[in-house]
């Protein structure tokens, strides 16, 4: 079974700055990490290799220095990994990245399964893998927390709103996983010393099977972003140094309502 996971590189942290013009995060200098949501798709990834034997590919769509969650999947045990990184790619919204990853995916190989995380934490839309499978035109299945090899195809166990839904899926398919699916090993330094200098593929827009730019990044993209602003901070406090702060505390939750 050859296995293809998106992962992605996010910021490290929640205070990043956003280009008021293009409405897109502002990622240089800013230290990042692999989405947290991706670390379950390549463990579930890792775990089937292990039962059922074949490959694990890892890509992600992001700058030369996404080659370092490439390298993390390489720790944990991948066995090829990928950046699609092209200018032209820049600012993407969800259809254009879900296009840009299904051309990216078409010009790397042929694969039975590709994993997703069930989002990312820096967009949060849980869209992009329902829309890599459209483009690709192969089945999908989200929310998935079990899954199991059968046959020609895979049995998904879907974490419905109301009931749980179990869904045979023919090869090739996608599959966004959920959190409950496993539990993600540690990248391995007894693999890191292994693979040492294991070269990261780099792949531009010119690889494609699809080289029109006007297809790719801002200009693919059919939402844009009209205005973006920080959150206003209005948190009020008081300090009380003496008195009765316990009737001070009685007053002031009445006044809330929260007694």
């Amino acid at each position: 079974m050859n296995i293809f996971v998106c992962i992605k590189q996010v910021p490290a942290t929640n205070k990043v700055q956003v280009d008021e013009k293009t409405g897109v995060l502002r990622r240089s200098g800013v230290a990042g990490k692999m989405n947290p949501y991706d670390l379950y798709a390549l463990e579930t990834a890792l775990r089937l290799k292990e039962r059922h034997g074949g490959t694990v590919t890892v890509g992600t769509m992001g700058p030369p220095q996404a080659q370092a969650v490439v390298r993390e999947a390489y720790m944990m045990g991948a066995d090829d990994g990928y950046v699609f990184s092209d200018r032209r790619l820049g600012g993407a919204d969800v259809l254009a990245t879900g296009y840009t990853l299904s051309q990216a995916i078409r010009s790397v190989g042929d694969f039975d399964l590709i994993l997703c995380g069930r989002q990312t934490t820096d967009g949060d839309t849980a869209q992009v893998g329902p829309a890599i499978a459209e483009y690709l035109g192969i089945p999908h299945a989200a929310w998935v927390s079990r899954l199991t090899p059968s046959g020609d195809g895979v049995d998904a166990e879907q974490q419905l709103q109301d009931v749980i839904e179990t869904v045979h899926m023919p090869f090739p398919c996608l599959v966004t996983v959920e959190q409950d699916i496993c539990m993600p090993r540690l990248p391995s330094l007894k693999t890191a010393r292994a693979i040492g200098d294991k070269p990261v593929h780099m792949l531009g827009l010119d690889a494609f099977p699809d080289t029109d730019e006007a297809h790719y990044g801002l200009a693919g993209s059919a939402t844009q972003v009209e205005r973006i602003f920080p959150p206003a901070n209005e948190a009020e406090h008081e300090v009380w140094e003496d008195g009765d702060n316990a009737e001070r505390l009685r007053r002031a939750l009445a006044k809330w309502k929260f007694i």
